[in-house]
């Protein structure tokens, strides 16, 4: 009996050691790091989310429904931190002599609800009681203390988005930016652009490496994500400097810079093998094709290209290798909205699951023809 109580002792305790080490690295640590308990119950509540969202008729209804996955998850999130602290000093309850587990139950309840109910007897007993109702109210000044945190950071991460609906249409692509840049003349001041974009990359590598659940949060337009504007951003800015045949200052080149380094940082973080220093010419999703045809677009729209095509694609490919795998997998664990050159082309990766918690990427079919 002896030895059954010193196991449920150290069981209950390295339950409570769990929740406090996930709290503490979800909310508390400036860097957010994947614990065990917040990744599972992440991807535990991915499951009927995805089921639900591939049975929404539009796309639309569909956002609509990913939408509630983010703000659900983080309460379920704190209802599990709440559970699994109440059945850990179950068990520490019973392993310090506490009677039943239904007594062990009812203490454990009453103290971490603080409602006092029953009266620990003993002072191991009143010290797991004391401890638990810390522990208890701390957890709900954490949660109280972290959704403003959230959706603070939220706001100001959308603000930008949809920023970009105007200029570059919903969902965002390049050639749409380019394309009406050019219709309203502003062709001239995109280095204009570029250094808010380079601020927006920096705040969102902070944010979102500090408060990872804000990689979920989706964007309130249908058409709309944070990571496909990013995308967009950041082949408008590798197109303007490759293809394009007007001056571009430094600030495109520092911006592009900053997103694929922010881009890199937050899928590092969710398991990403990320290649910090590719070689220029290693494969990237984009075909020659597409390229050439989005060119051929461009002409047609008014705007100069340059003459040398070859010389074009490889400096397009040679910036766009930096960011195309981290922006393709942040896009699937996303399950960003359909958008070119971007989230139309994840079916070379799979995102982790519940039981299979690794990333499956393969390369893409064919490297740049140099």
């Amino acid at each position: 009996m002896v030895a059954l109580q010193v196991v449920s002792f150290v069981a209950g305790l390295l339950i409570v050691q769990a929740v406090l080490r996930s709290a503490v690295h979800t909310v508390v640590v400036p860097r957010g790091e994947q614990t065990f308990l917040t990744r599972k119950t992440f991807l535990a509540m991915w499951v009927p989310y995805s089921l639900i969202g591939r049975r929404q008729r539009t796309n639309a209804d569909r956002e609509r429904s990913m939408a509630r996955y983010a703000p659900l998850t983080l309460l379920v999130l704190a209802v599990t931190w709440a559970v699994s602290v109440t059945v850990g000093y179950i068990l520490m309850f019973f392993g310090v002599g506490a009677h039943s587990l239904r007594d062990c139950f009812y203490l454990s309840a009453a103290s971490i609800t603080t409602l006092g109910f029953l009266d620990p007897k003993g002072p191991w007993e009143v010290a797991l009681a004391y401890s638990e109702a810390l522990i208890g109210l701390g957890l709900v000044a954490l949660l109280i203390s972290y959704l403003p945190t959230i959706y603070q950071l939220f706001s100001r991460r959308e603000s930008e988005v949809v920023k970009l609906d105007v200029r570059a249409g919903s969902p965002p692509t390049a050639l749409e930016m380019l394309t009406r840049f050019q219709r309203i003349g502003w062709v001239d001041r995109l280095d204009d652009t570029w250094a808010d974009w380079e601020v927006w990359f920096a705040d969102l590598e902070e944010s979102h490496s500090s408060h990872p659940a804000l990689v979920f949060f989706r964007s309130q337009r249908p058409h709309s994500s944070w990571i496909t504007g990013a995308g967009a951003i950041l082949d408008t800015a590798a197109l303007s400097i490759a293809a394009i045949d007007l001056p571009s200052g430094p600030q495109a080149r520092v911006t592009l810079r900053a997103g694929y380094m922010a881009l890199g940082t937050i899928a590092g973080l969710f398991g990403v093998a990320v290649v910090e220093d590719p070689a220029p010419n290693a494969p990237i999703s984009i075909y020659r094709e597409e390229f050439d045809l989005l060119l051929d677009r461009l002409v047609e729209v008014g705007l100069p290209v340059k003459p040398d095509r070859e010389q074009a694609w490889r400096d397009f490919a040679g910036w766009r290798v930096n960011y195309d795998r981290s922006l393709l997998a942040l896009c699937a664990l996303c399950d960003a909205p359909p958008t070119p050159w971007s989230s139309d082309r994840l079916h070379r990766i799979t995102r982790p699951t519940l039981l299979r918690p690794r990333w499956t990427i393969a390369p893409p079919d064919t490297p740049p023809s140099w």
